[in-house]
């Protein structure tokens, strides 16, 4: 999407995720290839996929369909599962107040 085009000018078929930063881009760095993955080399990997994540002109859609699907796995919208847990509580601790 350009400056001068408005989301509404797109066609019905348009999908935000063809227009993602990660598109191409090996899936491994963005999911757990299993649960025995190094604490470090995790953290590592989370870095750079967030890093990819950073200018991706559709940030906002991805996070959001992240959050709002309940995605358990993965880098999506430049958060982690852990971070999507943890805005989960503090919105589920602000609901119970």
């Amino acid at each position: 999407m350009n400056i001068t085009e408005h989301p509404s000018d797109r066609p019905p078929s348009w999908d935000w995720r063809h227009e993602g930063s990660c598109r191409g881009t090996d899936t491994d760095m963005f999911f757990t290839p299993d649960d025995r993955e190094q604490r470090t080399i995790r953290a590592r990997r989370e870095r750079r996929a967030k890093q990819i994540c950073q200018d991706c002109p559709v940030l906002p859609q991805c996070r959001k369909h992240a959050l709002t699907a309940a995605e358990r796995y993965g880098i999506w919208g430049g958060m982690s599962e852990t971070d999507r847990a943890r805005l989960g509580r503090r919105h589920t601790q602000r609901l119970a107040r």
